[in-house]
């Protein structure tokens, strides 16, 4: 038998330096829809993820002669904003040391909170052996161009033992899901709930009614209704209200979405009186719903958590889906049944003494989300945990 090739290892400064079918080939079935090639373009030719909103694509791959065998979508980035793991104490603090913190290296999605595989690997392969590959080769990009750190955003459980071979530092997070205990019915789930809270969330649906609004979800052929310009004019219209706010993502980004990456996309739609007056622009797994982007052209009481978490919910029990994911924060979720759920990343710093400082945070922090789990969960209002 003949030695397997060598691997060599490629930056692509375009997720189109690769045909979408060889990238998908990667892409586990069961994976977020976000790591699929048609996202990640999406990202880059909308122009909302270009070197002049502060990302510059650095994706990793690993050639195997001319086959594609791991590849991690990587960025070059000159601040944190869109991550959502939340570093502007550390950048202070190396600033006021005298470390330059940007430009850094991160693995990830842009503008998406989502647990995944920060590496893709080809069926057949040693799944950790090219993660280490990749994740040095990451370490040796950012030495080799002076950079601060490489950080791994929203890694999966199964490939903290690689990061953490590799001497990446870990940190918790927390996000909030709904997971289906085999509900049939909506009032399956709420018959978990404490009296309390069942009456809390029964009282929140029927807010609806009095301005006569309906929800509806669009997926498939139905999507045709949903145009690009609606689409970003609801999201911008969250933007826009926190003054933090940036318009990260181009109405182009939804255009194309809707025109290559429809299979993903569903839309839950609130209408009165026949107009649209909100909107949540979510996607889909094979098994799990994504919470994404929301707006409202008009106010009304709980209509966010109605378009937001209950007809979705209601919606994903109907289709037997095993989870819904509304994205990052909101404690509100917690007493609307959202249970507290870690998520991680992986940090690494080239600067001694700030890698130093970091670990010892992240050991106080840990301690920290270790402990608040279970108070978390008591302010779900469940009856008892399943």
């Amino acid at each position: 038998m003949s030695a397997p090739l060598p691997t060599t290892l490629r930056l692509l400064t375009s997720i189109t330096d690769v045909p979408a079918p060889v990238w998908d080939a990667l892409v586990d079935p069961e994976s977020v829809p976000f790591l699929e090639w048609g996202f990640l373009a999406a990202l880059e030719e909308s122009g909302s993820v270009v070197p002049e909103r502060g990302w510059h694509p650095r994706h990793l791959t690993l050639w195997r002669g001319s086959r594609l065998i791991a590849a991690a979508p990587a960025y070059l980035k000159d601040d944190s904003h869109g991550e959502f793991v939340f570093d502007a104490m550390w950048a202070t603090t190396a600033e006021r040391a005298g470390i330059r913190y940007y430009p850094k290296l991160v693995l990830g999605v842009p503008f998406t909170p989502a647990t995944g595989r920060r590496v893709l690997v080809a069926p057949g392969e040693d799944a950790p052996s090219r993660e280490a590959e990749l994740y040095t080769a990451a370490l040796e990009y950012a030495r080799a161009e002076g950079l601060s750190s490489v950080h791994v955003l929203f890694p999966t459980e199964a490939e903290l033992p690689v990061l953490e071979a590799q001497g990446y530092a870990l940190r918790l997070g927390v996000q909030y899901l709904w997971r289906n205990a085999g509900y049939r019915t909506f009032d399956d789930f709420l018959a978990r709930f404490r009296s309390k809270r069942r009456h809390q969330i029964q009282r929140e649906r029927r807010e609806l009614e009095a301005p006569g609004i309906t929800l509806r979800t669009l997926r498939g052929d139905e999507l045709a209704d949903v145009d690009a310009a609606c689409a970003h004019r609801l999201y911008v219209s969250t933007v826009d209200r926190y003054p933090w706010g940036v318009r990260s993502l181009t109405e182009d980004f939804f255009a194309r979405l809707l025109a290559g990456f429809k299979h993903r996309c569903e839309f839950v739609e609130a209408r009165r009186e026949g107009r649209r007056v909100a909107g949540a622009f979510n996607f889909t797994g094979p098994r799990t719903l994504y919470g994404r982007y929301w707006g409202a052209f008009e106010e009304h009481p709980f209509l966010h958590f109605n378009a937001c978490l209950y007809h979705p919910v209601e919606d994903c029990i109907a289709r037997g889906r095993e989870r819904f994911e509304p994205g990052a924060g909101g404690e509100h979720k917690l007493t609307r049944g959202f249970e507290p759920h870690l998520t991680y990343s992986a940090h690494l710093f080239l600067h001694p003494g700030l890698d130093r400082a970091v670990r010892g945070f992240l050991a106080h922090e840990r301690a920290a989300v270790e402990s608040g789990l279970p108070l978390w969960w008591a302010e779900t209002g469940f009856k008892e945990r399943v």
